[in-house]
């Protein structure tokens, strides 16, 4: 599962290194710090992007709608420490696959990337 590429867009550094810590050497991570880093580095391409919903500039919903726009169909998920912002029906329009609410459960979580990134092995990504 080396090959697969996670992109973790938070502008809190702390939660992009724990992402880092967490996540590499079964995958390949990559960190951006707003919407407009995130949108640069997908140009590279990546199976999963992990978005906050509050970020500087673009929030998340508006970086995976653009992500979308520009034809990534990769998984999404989406993290907040603001649930009560979330609209459900968004999630499900954007093919937003989970979301998770700060503080985060590292082992859920954990549970859920193993699970998109294997649940369609062999999909083509964009």
């Amino acid at each position: 599962m080396l090959g697969k590429k996670i992109l973790v867009v938070d502008d809190e550094e702390s939660i992009r290194k724990t992402f880092v810590l967490l996540l590499n050497g079964k995958y390949r991570v990559v960190a951006a710090k707003d919407a407009e880093e995130a949108l640069d580095k997908q140009k590279n391409g990546y199976d999963l992007v992990i978005a906050d919903l509050r970020l500087p500039g673009r929030d998340g919903i508006e970086l995976v709608s653009e992500l979308r726009q520009r034809g990534y169909r990769g998984e999404v998920i989406l993290i907040s420490a603001h649930a009560e912002l979330v609209d459900p029906s968004i999630l499900g329009r954007l093919r937003i696959g989970h979301f998770f609410a700060k503080p985060l459960d590292l082992n859920a979580i954990s549970r859920s990337i193993d699970y998109l990134l294997t649940k369609d092995e062999g999909a083509a990504r964009v």
